[in-house]
């Protein structure tokens, strides 16, 4: 395949996706083909933010148009990295299947976001890997001039790079601190949401990156703003969408009760693997499951209320314990029946602990400490590290945000004061 990088980021893309964040949203006829497959057509079908639009009602945007977005991102980051003549290294082949890699990463995604991320079930980015090396997409992904092997390399982590540079590259720019992902998903949930948090400046993003030593993403000293306003944006995400109160709620019911079906075999990993958010309640509705309720519940709005919320402290071997689900399950246990025995009607399936997975704020961006310089000379260009740069985001107040957001949510079919006194005893 002949042609630079810039050339073909430049030619062939001929179809308009009309997208209301971005506007036109430009593929090959051969992308288009790819996101008009079957596999794209469930993404539609599974809301972005999962129950989130339980408390914003303008969530409803999907997976799929976040795809689609996260393309548009991954090429206006290549095409600005190619026009400074950084891709140089880059092969056609291998900036194709970098763009199919973004545009393929959720096809593996399970319904409700991330509502069962940290049960025992695969990693979607596992689930996508397996399913761009079969057929339907094997054969489409390929048509794009990607190479399927490389695509899914470039998505699942768990596939070793095999010492490839590309695939190494291509890697750092889809999954990192200023990666097309987190640019499309913070200003999309932003705007669907109505909130003005996540809101990112990508033309100036765009402007100030580049490529630095060790084929590492970089940007300009002068663009230090725009990973601080990423940083400060994807915290204030989580404290306001994210993980709000009544989205962990319906979060922490539907988990409880695919936990409790997965422990005694009423649903096996494969059985959720591939579904869209109806297939998924189809599916609960099919079985007769106790538990399930607590997902039906969710499906009419009916969440259960906060008892207890305090802030998980990590020195606390109460606290601790709770990282593991089957202590999680047997404390809930606990405090129903130390309620029950003060008069509250709470049984077990009543109570839910809630604890969220760590989040995690990526700064391991390299700082270009001069002016730009001819791509003949880059490696004369000094480069620190984030963490080093003038920034009030060092590392302490980096896990500060991290810790300040976790927090320990007890919720319970009926608020009283039996239930909110056990739960005091046993976790506060």
């Amino acid at each position: 395949m002949s042609g630079t990088p810039l050339e073909h980021l430049t030619s062939a893309f001929t179809e308009p996706v009309r997208d209301p964040l971005w506007g036109n949203i430009l593929l090959t006829p051969e992308l288009e083909a790819l996101a008009s497959s079957p596999p794209f057509a469930k993404l539609a079908r599974i809301r972005q933010l999962g129950p989130a639009h339980l408390v914003y009602p303008g969530a409803t945007h999907t997976r799929r148009a976040h795809s689609i977005g996260v393309f548009h991102m991954a090429r206006r980051l290549a095409w600005a990295l190619a026009a400074r003549g950084s891709l140089s290294f880059v092969s056609r082949e291998g900036l194709c299947s970098y763009l199919a890699a973004a545009l393929c990463h959720d096809l593996g995604h399970y319904p409700f976001a991330h509502s069962l991320k940290d049960l025992p079930l695969a990693e979607h980015e596992t689930l996508t890997a397996k399913m761009v090396l079969e057929e339907p997409l094997r054969t489409l992904v390929g048509a794009t001039g990607a190479d399927p092997q490389a695509v899914a390399a470039i998505v699942d982590l768990g596939i070793p790079d095999r010492g490839d540079r590309e695939i190494r590259f291509f890697r750092g720019l889809l999954s990192g601190v200023l990666d097309p992902d987190k640019l499309d998903y913070l200003n999309r949930d932003a705007v669907f949401c109505g909130v003005p948090y996540g809101i990112q400046d990508t033309e100036f993003v765009f402007q100030r990156i580049d490529v630095g030593p060790g084929d590492r993403l970089a940007i300009e000293e002068r663009g230090l703003m725009s990973v601080e306003s990423l940083l400060f944006s994807k915290y204030l995400m989580y404290r306001s969408v994210y993980w709000h109160r009544a989205v962990r709620s319906a979060t922490a019911m539907i988990k409880k009760a695919v936990l409790l079906a997965l422990g005694e075999a009423v649903l096996a990993p494969e059985d959720l693997y591939g579904l869209d958010d109806d297939g998924f309640y189809a599916r609960l509705r099919g079985i007769s499951f106790a538990p399930f309720a607590l997902a039906e519940a969710v499906f009419e709005g009916r969440l259960h209320p906060v008892l207890l919320d305090i802030p998980f402290d990590e020195t606390d071997e109460r606290h601790r314990a709770l990282l593991e689900h089957g202590a999680r399950l047997r404390l809930e246990t606990e405090l129903a029946e130390r309620a029950a025995r003060e008069g509250a009607r709470l049984r077990p399936l009543d109570v839910i602990i809630d604890l969220p997975e760590p989040v995690s704020f990526e700064t391991d961006l390299q700082v270009l400490d001069e002016e730009p310089v001819k791509a003949s000379n880059k490696a004369r260009a000094s480069c620190s590290s984030f963490s080093c740069s003038p920034t009030v985001f060092s590392p302490e107040v980096v896990a500060g945000f991290a810790r300040s957001l976790r927090r320990i949510r007890v919720f319970a079919a009926e608020l009283s004061e039996p239930a909110r006194k056990a739960a005091a005893e046993l976790l506060a």
